[in-house]
């Protein structure tokens, strides 16, 4: 297989590659769950072959072969083999297991893949292959606007954002359930008792209501088990806190673990917030501020035809756990930083338009973003900005 010849930064919205149809095997798949469609550009044959196969690398891999062969015998001799396919359920592994048999992979991104607008029109997973391989032949030719391609992750670099995922949802499932059970005690017409004490399971049994009768048996019982599931929850969450300290005590200076802590050294951030802004997007190799920004979907969606001049807001194109966190940080950045420059020009702008407060803590979500990106990656340190000793 023939290799990058350039060491040009790609931001995966074009191939840097040169593309010659007559040595280059070009195939997409259409993903699904039961069976993988199989598209393909042969040199030398006329027909595009198009063939269903069930859901095994080892097929796809017989299959390219045999597309390979049929090439050889019309006279092309095959230097390079290129698969493509859209991020989905099924992930990166398959990326993997093809790259390390030589095969260059490139993962389309869903939504930049351009569809008809019509109200009803045929989808079929024949016509999506079809779309595909328009859109990743013009992306091989090195034209712009075709498709983007999503940065394959090592399966350590996947690993690594785990538990920071992981925490987010079992925060997420307390609160639900503390909520059902506050709903559960209204329904009663009992206010007075906080389900988050230590001995709210013991004390279940001691509680009225305010007729004087206790809580009835099922209820209880119910009650009961949200409160065990809950406690589990909370021992799980400190476990997944507990081993994060613990590495990053252990190798403070290996992988990202240094761009964490220096993090962490920001007033107003931390362990958590850092090891999730670092492997979510500060550890990408991100070409420049715009597509730091963009990448979080912090950035603006403007109608614009003729005379009309309208946003539509947030474009909410990139990472939501990035944009979340961030908008979230910002608020807490003004209570915190209230002397670092970029609180005080949140308040320069806010202070005679109090109804823009929302939409401006987006854009100082935007620029919070840009000045931690550039303080892990060059360390300079945000104006005004109070750091903990290292």
């Amino acid at each position: 297989m023939t290799k990058r010849k350039t060491e040009t930064v790609n931001d995966l919205s074009r191939c840097l590659d040169p593309l010659d149809m007559d040595a280059t095997l070009i195939a997409v798949i259409e993903m699904s769950q039961s069976s993988w469609l199989v598209a393909g550009i042969v040199p030398g044959v006329e027909r595009q072959p198009l063939k269903k196969i069930a859901i095994d690398e080892h097929a796809l891999l017989k299959l390219l072969s045999s597309w390979r062969k049929e090439a050889e015998k019309k006279g092309h001799k095959i230097t390079r083999v290129t698969v493509a396919f859209e991020a989905g359920h099924d992930g990166f592994w398959l990326a993997r297991r093809l790259a390390a048999f030589g095969i260059e992979v490139h993962v389309i991104h869903a939504s930049s893949v351009a569809v008809t607008r019509e109200h009803r029109r045929a989808k079929t997973d024949r016509l999506d292959t079809e779309l595909l391989k328009r859109g990743f032949l013009g992306w091989l030719r090195g034209e712009r606007g075709h498709c983007k391609m999503v940065l394959v992750p090592t399966l350590a670099e996947e690993d690594a954002k785990r538990p920071s995922r992981e925490r987010e949802a079992l925060v997420g499932e307390a609160s639900r359930i503390i909520t059902r059970i506050k709903a559960a005690f209204v329904r009663l017409g009992i206010r007075s008792f906080n389900p988050k004490l230590k001995a709210a399971t013991a004390r279940l049994g001691t509680l009225r209501t305010p007729e004087g009768e206790p809580i009835p048996p099922n209820t209880l019982a119910a009650l009961r088990r949200d409160l065990e599931r809950h406690n589990i929850i909370k021992r799980q969450i400190r476990e997944i806190e507990q081993t994060r300290l613990d590495r990053l005590a252990q190798a403070p200076a290996k992988g990202p673990h240094p761009m964490v802590l220096l993090l962490a050294r920001v007033v107003g951030i931390g362990v958590e917030t850092a090891d999730m802004l670092v492997h979510e997007v500060l550890s990408r190799n991100m070409r420049d501020r715009r597509a730091v920004a963009r990448y979080a979907g912090l950035t603006g969606s403007p109608d614009e035809s003729g005379a009309k001049r309208r946003e539509k807001g947030l474009a909410r194109s990139g990472n939501a756990r990035v944009r979340r966190g961030m908008i979230q940080l910002a608020w807490r950045f003004l209570w915190l930083q209230k002397d670092s420059a970029l609180a005080e020009w949140y308040r320069q702008r806010t202070q005679a338009a109090p109804a823009t407060r929302k939409t401006l803590i987006v854009a100082l979500a935007r620029k919070l973003l840009i000045a931690l990106w550039r303080l892990a990656h060059d360390g300079i340190v945000p104006e005004g900005v109070q750091m903990r000793p290292a």
